[in-house]
């Protein structure tokens, strides 16, 4: 007799940020936005590569994309959505949310979307901020994102770390604006004790043994019975990428480690854990997403930028 659905663990929300291996955050400092358009892109090949790796296991996903890569590469946009995948916004160029005006964020994510949506021709609902950089500064990204029609955001990192995040922000799905159906799936976090622990992919996924991954995740889908969120970037499966060498040693480290394991670790994950798109886990979280309105916080909960 099959189990009843009530005792399956919960389907997660399998995630990738479509950005190319020189817009990472890590490099920001070192690689100009003027000389993108020069660099050798590697997209495109990373991008199919998953996509062949999602049809091998069966699942389906959330490719998170940047308008910038949507201008420039359409066929791939269609590729994307004609495979079964959400295609949704990442931002125009990874501007950090926090670096931005009110003004300038609501253009960044109306270019983003315009450009997305012509390339591929699917409807973009969903949001993530660059370097999940929606935290207690910018109450009025929510605003924002509402606003223009978005159905939910997957932007804050409810951890603390030196490159970003907000401790203070709820572990699971929230309604940030008072009044909007407009959801944030913040990306997963572990309990190790009294302490939150990222545990949502990208950097910590390709560094630490695979089996935290699956201990963390295993942890709040069976104890907690809530679904995990969790992303990687293409270039993270590519260890023939160009390297920078005038980056800082730790952009290096953080950039480079574990590169060539990483295709492997992810189809251990794919088979060990069910897997869906965003916006499926948006509508099924809806219900039960607490309110947290980020406008009326105190300002005592704003997160200081390391230094």
């Amino acid at each position: 007799m099959a189990r009843a659905s009530a005792s399956l663990p919960p389907t997660n929300g399998l995630s990738v940020d479509v950005e190319e291996w020189f817009q990472v955050g890590a490099f920001e400092r070192v690689i100009d936005r003027a000389d993108w358009a020069g660099m050798a892109s590697r997209v495109e090949g990373n991008v199919d590569f998953l996509l062949d790796l999602f049809d091998e296991a069966g699942v389906q996903a959330t490719f998170f994309t940047l308008g910038w890569v949507a201008e420039r590469s359409p066929a791939l946009m269609r590729r994307i959505v004609e495979s079964g995948h959400e295609i949704a916004s990442h931002g125009y160029d990874h501007a950090r949310v926090f670096t931005l005006s009110r003004r300038a964020f609501a253009e960044d994510i109306a270019r983003a979307r315009a450009l997305i949506e012509d390339a591929s021709g699917a409807k973009v609902k969903g949001y993530r901020a660059p370097s999940f950089s929606i935290d207690a500064r910018t109450p009025w990204a929510f605003e924002e994102l509402a606003e223009a029609g978005h159905a939910y955001s997957s932007s804050v990192a409810p951890v603390m770390h030196d490159h970003y995040g907000w401790p203070d922000a709820p572990r699971f799905a929230f309604r940030p604006v008072a009044g909007s159906d407009l959801v944030e799936l913040p990306v997963t976090t572990a309990m190790l004790g009294p302490r939150r622990v990222a545990a949502g992919g990208g950097g910590f996924f390709r560094v630490l043994p695979y089996r935290f991954s699956r201990w963390a995740i295993r942890q709040v889908n069976t104890r907690e019975a809530r679904p995990a969120v969790f992303y990687f970037h293409p270039w993270e499966i590519d260890p023939a990428q160009p390297r920078v060498a005038n980056a800082p040693l730790r952009s290096q480290l953080r950039h480079y480690t574990g590169l060539a394991a990483m295709a492997g670790k992810l189809r251990r994950l794919l088979g060990d854990f069910a897997w869906g798109r965003v916006d499926a886990l948006a509508m099924r979280e809806a219900g039960r997403a607490e309110e947290f309105p980020v406008a009326t916080l105190p300002k005592e909960t704003v997160k200081r930028e390391a230094a």
